[in-house]
């Protein structure tokens, strides 16, 4: 009897489609490369259906976005773009959150640590942004592509996202199609970035700008009834001629809402505004609709807050809440950046991408952590500790001296507290922190002052 020979090795491609498309796992096949097409060209690109939305058609958009069989993101990401256009705070919170990250030094280094200067005009350019930029929205989206163009030049565009079909790892020649399309995963120039199933953030914010929307729609509402006064006329209900001159004064005497009543009529106006608080009902709960995208968004809802009150510290936590944000977003950036395959796809442009290279952000100096860190440090050597001078080096973020730098010996001088109005003068003797305790900073203060006179001698 011959052997049976293996299912998996003996389907075509258009079985192991139709395999897929009858199964609930998603496909996972590695990115191997080895064609190069224009894909964008070969596409039908829509435009976004901007009909009206309520949280219906919200729900039933997400249901067919993480349907097992036949996922399809269409509807939701027409959601998401008209949602996100359309809303000025969601568009600035997610601003100040990408912004965060894009504007912080980026450089690429070898084995070595060593920066790669020749890298430095390619990271600054208007292409390679554009590239982080759509890597940071793929937090929002769940999936983006891009498209690098073959030449001597950088160029990329965007992939549309309602074409990328990660169930099946195809780019659709339309939106709606899972079966046809082009296999992403053997072309060497098409980055797909994200996770299969993810939805991204817009999930969430999405559904409170429908809310928001209507909550809106209510208060221009209330504002239109309410917020001018109402004239009310009567007039004796038999004489007709008084009514129509009276409504004709009323019609020609400005925009603002008339009433024309018969005397014999009892007419009472319910203005609603106990219930509805002078439209602080409208607006308070429009508030909470922001604060949950800021909550979605940048993790607080108070980065900043009135420094003579007790809401300061408050801010405080919440600016620290978002640095934890904004550090996990450069280490998101980061990993997609120094993916082998956007590595490959750099050298065929021919960059110096080094064999061990790797894209790293510049780190922050925290002047007020750093001067905590200093004080105890400087215990720990006094009290006998080893610290190696690598240790130093990159807790302080101060780079190690090549073999010819001139090494600086000169200590940084504390700047003496003096009586208001005198002015500040150096201390005649230069503080070493190897000396006894009275000769060490005494305070956070001036522990500051000496990293801040250090940094810009440094400087």
């Amino acid at each position: 009897m011959a052997p049976r020979k293996n299912s998996t090795t003996a389907l075509t491609r258009s079985d192991k489609d139709a395999q897929i498309d009858n199964s609930t796992i998603y496909a996972d096949q590695p990115i191997t490369g080895g064609d190069t097409q224009v894909v964008i060209n070969q596409i039908q690109v829509r435009q976004a259906v901007l009909t009206s939305q309520e949280i219906l058609s919200w729900r039933s958009a997400w249901a067919a976005a993480i349907s097992r069989y036949f996922p399809n993101r269409t509807r939701l990401y027409d959601i998401y773009y008209d949602t996100l256009n359309s809303d000025g705070h969601l568009t600035g919170i997610i601003t100040k959150r990408i912004d965060s990250v894009l504007n912080k030094p980026l450089f690429y280094k070898d084995k070595d640590g060593k920066v790669v200067e020749e890298m430095n005009d390619v990271i600054q350019s208007k292409e390679f942004r554009f590239i982080m930029h759509t890597i940071m929205e793929t937090l929002l989206w769940g999936i983006s592509g891009l498209e690098f163009i073959p030449g001597p030049d950088l160029q990329v565009r965007e992939i549309p996202r309602k074409h990328i079909k990660t169930k099946t790892q195809k780019i659709s020649f339309e939106q709606n199609d899972q079966n046809s399309g082009i296999d992403y995963t053997k072309l060497d120039n098409v980055f797909i970035i994200g996770e299969p199933e993810d939805l991204g953030l817009l999930l969430q914010c999405s559904q409170y700008v429908l809310y928001k929307r209507g909550a809106m729609s209510d208060w221009a509402n209330f504002i239109e009834i309410f917020g001018q006064p109402i004239r009310v006329a009567r007039y004796d209900a038999y004489d007709q001629q008084t009514k129509l001159e009276v409504k004709d004064a009323l019609d020609n005497t400005g925009s603002a809402l008339a009433l024309l009543i018969p005397k014999t009529v009892d007419f009472e106006i319910m203005d609603g505004k106990t219930a509805a608080s002078n439209g602080d009902l409208q607006g308070s709960y429009v508030k909470m609709l922001n604060d949950e995208m800021d909550i979605t968004i940048l993790g607080n809802t108070e980065t900043t807050g009135n420094s003579k009150t007790g809401s300061q510290a408050k801010s405080k936590v919440h600016s620290a809440q978002q640095d934890e944000i904004i550090k996990s977003d450069i280490i998101y950036l980061t990993s997609w950046l120094n993916e082998p395959h956007f590595i490959r796809i750099l050298e065929s442009y021919g960059f110096p991408v080094v064999e061990g290279g790797e894209f790293e952000f510049n780190k922050d100096i925290d002047i007020t952590f750093l001067s905590e860190r200093a004080l105890i440090d400087t215990a720990l050597i006094k009290a006998g500790v080893k610290v190696g001078n690598k240790f130093m080096w990159e807790t302080y973020n101060i780079p190690e001296p090549d073999a010819d730098d001139v090494i600086v010996t000169q200590e940084p001088q504390v700047i003496e507290k003096t009586p208001q109005g005198t002015g500040a003068k150096p201390s005649a003797k230069p503080t070493d922190l190897a000396d006894d305790d009275q000769q060490r900073p005494a305070s956070i203060a001036d522990v500051k002052a000496l990293f801040k006179d250090f940094f810009a001698q440094a400087r």
